[in-house]
C-alpha cells in the first residue's frame, strides 16, 4: 500500500526558483516507486483554419481504477506524489495518471468543491507556480467541463505544448490577438469561433504574484458575469454553469461549456489551448473527419 501523510503536516512553501527541479525529482522518484502511472500516448497533428492542433492518441491500455464518487484522492494524497506547498492553503502534487510529463496539480488542503468560485487564494497559489517556469495553468469547473474530481484543484503543465518546433507556446496563441494592445482589457477575438473571453497581461506586472492574483481574480469575475455564469452569491453555492479557464504569463482565457463530449471524445481545458486527447484510432478518425474546430464549437457555448 502506498503510504500517505497527514494533511496537517507541512514541508513548507517552495523557495523561488526551485519548483521545476522539485517537480522533476519527485517525478523520477514516483516513477521508480510506481506511485506515478503515466498514460502512454503517441502524438499526431491536425491542421484546421491555420492552427496546428496536437492530438495525443492513447497507445497503451492501462488498468486505471474505476471512479469512486465516495473517494477523495486529495484527502489524503499520496506521499510519493507530493512536490511542495504553493501556499498555506494549497499543496502541489503530481497528477498520478498523467498524459503530459511534469503535470502538476494545485489542490486545496481543505475540501472545497470544484464547482465553487475560484478565490484570490487560488490565483495566488497558481501565480506562484506560473512564475517559476513557462507553463499553462487551467481549471475545469462543472460537470460538462471535463473535470474528473470534485475536490478543488488547478492544474499546471509546461510550455510549449508542441514539441515539433512550433513558434507559439500553445497552438491557439495566434488566434487570441495582439498582446501588445490594451493589456488588462477583457475582449473577444474575432478569430475564435465559440463564446469566450480573453485578457492579456501587462508584461511588466507578471513577476508580482500578489498583484497578478488580485488582477486575475477581478478579470475572472468579470468574465463570469459576461457569460451569465455567476459569481455565486454565497460562499457555499455552486457555479451557474460549466466553464474552462486557462492562464499563462501572457493571457487568460475563459470558455463557457454546454457539453463535455464531441461524439465519444471528452474535452477539458487543454482542448481549448489546442491539445486534444483521444482514446483510440477510432476517435482519431472521428476528430479528423469533423475537424478540431467543429468539435470545439460543439462542446462550447455559441458566440
Amino acid at each position: 500500500m502506498v503510504s500517505r501523510r497527514r494533511q496537517t503536516s507541512k514541508r513548507g512553501i517552495f523557495a523561488p526558483g526551485t519548483l521545476l527541479e522539485r517537480v522533476r525529482s519527485t517525478s523520477v522518484a514516483a516513477l521508480r516507486s510506481k506511485a506515478l502511472e503515466p498514460i502512454h500516448t503517441h502524438s499526431d497533428y491536425l491542421e484546421d483554419r491555420g492552427v496546428q492542433f496536437l492530438v495525443r492518441v492513447v497507445s497503451t491500455l492501462r488498468s486505471k481504477p474505476p471512479h469512486d464518487d465516495n473517494r477523495n484522492p486529495f484527502l489524503p494524497y499520496e506521499t510519493a506524489l507530493y512536490v511542495a506547498d504553493a501556499s498555506d492553503t494549497h499543496a502541489c502534487i503530481l497528477n498520478k495518471y498523467n498524459v503530459v510529463d511534469l503535470h502538476l496539480l494545485i489542490v486545496t488542503r481543505k475540501f472545497e468543491h470544484q464547482e465553487s468560485l475560484m478565490t484570490v487564494g487560488d490565483f495566488r497559489a497558481l501565480w506562484r507556480c506560473l512564475g517559476e517556469y513557462d507553463s499553462l495553468g487551467f481549471y475545469n469547473s462543472g460537470t460538462t467541463s471535463g473535470a474528473s474530481q470534485v475536490h478543488k484543484h488547478l492544474q499546471v503543465v509546461p510550455l510549449p505544448l508542441l514539441a515539433n518546433g512550433a513558434p507559439h507556446a500553445t497552438p491557439i496563441d495566434p488566434l487570441l490577438g495582439d498582446s501588445e494592445s490594451s493589456p488588462g482589457i477583457i475582449r473577444e477575438s474575432r478569430d475564435v469561433p465559440f463564446a469566450h473571453s480573453v485578457v492579456f497581461w501587462d508584461a511588466a506586472q507578471t513577476d508580482n504574484c500578489e498583484l497578478m492574483a488580485e488582477t486575475s481574480w477581478a478579470c475572472y469575475v468579470q468574465m463570469l458575469r459576461r457569460h451569465a455564469l455567476g459569481p455565486p452569491v454565497g460562499p457555499d453555492e455552486r457555479m451557474a454553469g460549466s466553464y474552462n479557464l486557462l492562464v499563462t504569463r501572457r493571457w487568460m482565457l475563459l470558455v463557457p461549456r454546454v457539453r463535455e463530449c464531441f461524439q465519444s471524445i471528452s474535452f477539458n481545458s487543454l482542448a481549448f489551448a489546442g491539445a486534444l486527447l483521444v482514446q483510440d484510432p477510432a476517435q482519431m478518425d472521428q476528430l479528423r473527419a469533423a475537424g478540431p474546430f467543429a468539435a470545439l464549437e460543439w462542446v462550447a457555448a455559441r458566440r
